[in-house]
């Protein structure tokens, strides 16, 4: 090995051995007698110092050294001084005495940025040179998670039951979704394969076989134009069971990723078991049956409320719903005209509004008595509709969708 230990790896433990070190230049300073340089490896970062008077050799190659150089470096592992210490870096209390370097590859000055501190470049840019946007931290973070991600679903499926299959890529096509990719075959003129949109047939027959519980992280590959969600290869984890109930699979996928979630990242699933909602529900309160819980301001039924004061478009609609915007009361006309002019992209031929008094608009926050929100019964409203409704309905119309002082119903 050229290497005994990572970049990232080394330690306060490690001070005073001897270690051989190998990776890129991610900086070089020069102070004069000393060159400092920052190596970096798939692992992270360590500090090598050069000293001219210690080691004129070293300081000399290590002068000629620019970034993303390959070097091979050999030298003690010493504590920084108190006030060096970069408590940021995970090899922050220490850095490398250099005895030796060898420079392993030089490097033209690299067409995109390969360090974090960096701007990215263009996206095309970045494909064009993916092999140097690799060396960025974030994209092997991103790698690095991938596999853990990857590696966590095999142990976790495994330990319970299920076997991992590899299915054919050459197959016959299939009616499904979208248009295959197709290969010609050299052995049958005229005659083609598919490559699979998704193992689906597959792990069906694995089914019929006898398999019972079966996994596979499959490639997947559709020719279709690129969405926001899809591009034509994709990978997916596929599962198959059988002999369960629903129960048993929502458990099972549940249990897996809550975690999957809590062992490869920082983050803790707030709410377990995860809230169940049906179809009808998710569409009454949100309008939509992929709805982000974070986002809170939920459709609220005033159908009853509003009808029977002779607005024509209240009084014909099927339903009535509101969002109520906290804090939005003080929105000026332009800024309700945008949000109309926004929904109207959505198919909607207007956008009816209520605004509960009460919004100190400079400050964004709400006010009542003693700094407490008040209630709609204790402030002025104000309404897109309001011709059509006493100020005693308004109020009612605001109670019912339990809006405080400030608040904007749309």
């Amino acid at each position: 090995m050229l290497k005994s230990i990572m970049c990232g790896a080394v330690r306060k433990e490690h001070v005073g051995q001897a270690v051989t070190l190998a990776g890129w230049v991610n900086s070089r300073r020069d102070h004069g007698g000393l060159i400092f340089i920052d190596l970096r490896d798939r692992d992270g970062i360590v500090q090598v110092v050069f000293n001219k008077q210690d080691n004129p050799a070293a300081f000399e190659a290590a002068a000629r050294c620019r970034p993303e150089y390959v070097l091979q470096i050999k030298g003690t592992v010493r504590a920084r001084a108190p006030e060096a210490v970069k408590a940021m870096l995970p090899t922050g209390e220490v850095e490398i005495r250099a005895a030796s370097v060898s420079v392993l590859n030089e490097s033209k000055p690299p067409a995109v940025p390969t360090t974090d501190d960096q701007p990215p470049s263009d996206e095309s840019l970045r494909l064009k040179y993916r092999y140097l946007d690799l060396r960025r931290p974030h994209m092997q973070r991103n790698l690095l998670l991938r596999h853990e991600v990857v590696l966590f679903l095999r142990n976790y499926l495994s330990a319970r039951g299920f076997m991992e299959i590899e299915t054919p890529l050459l197959i016959k096509t299939t009616p499904e979704g979208a248009r295959d990719y197709i290969v010609p075959s050299r052995v049958y003129p005229g005659m083609f394969y598919a490559l699979p949109q998704s193992p689906q047939q597959l792990k069906q027959l694995l089914m019929v076989a006898g398999m019972e519980r079966y996994f596979q992280i499959a490639r997947c590959l559709r020719d279709e134009d690129s969405r926001s969600d899809r591009q034509p290869e994709f990978t997916q984890l596929d599962i198959e069971l059988s002999f369960v109930e629903r129960e048993d699979i929502m458990r099972l996928i549940e249990e897996m990723f809550t975690e999957m979630i809590e062992t490869v990242t920082d983050k803790r699933i707030m709410t377990k078991p995860w809230p169940r909602f049906t179809y009808q529900e998710a569409i009454e309160r949100y309008g939509d049956d992929k709805f982000d819980l974070r986002f809170g301001m939920e459709l609220q039924n005033v159908t009853e409320a509003v009808k029977g004061a002779g607005f024509k478009v209240f009084d014909e609609a099927k339903q009535v719903k509101a969002i109520v915007v906290p804090g939005c009361a003080g929105y000026t006309r332009k800024q309700l005209d945008e949000l109309t002019e926004f929904v109207k992209a959505f198919g909607a031929k207007g956008l009816a509004w209520l605004a509960v008094s009460g919004q100190d608009a400079s400050s964004g926050q709400r006010r009542g008595v003693e700094g407490q929100a008040s209630s709609a019964s204790e402030n002025e409203i104000r309404s897109s509709f309001s011709r059509f409704y006493t100020p005693e309905q308004l109020r009612a119309i605001a109670q019912k969708l339990g809006t405080q002082s400030g608040d904007l119903a749309l």
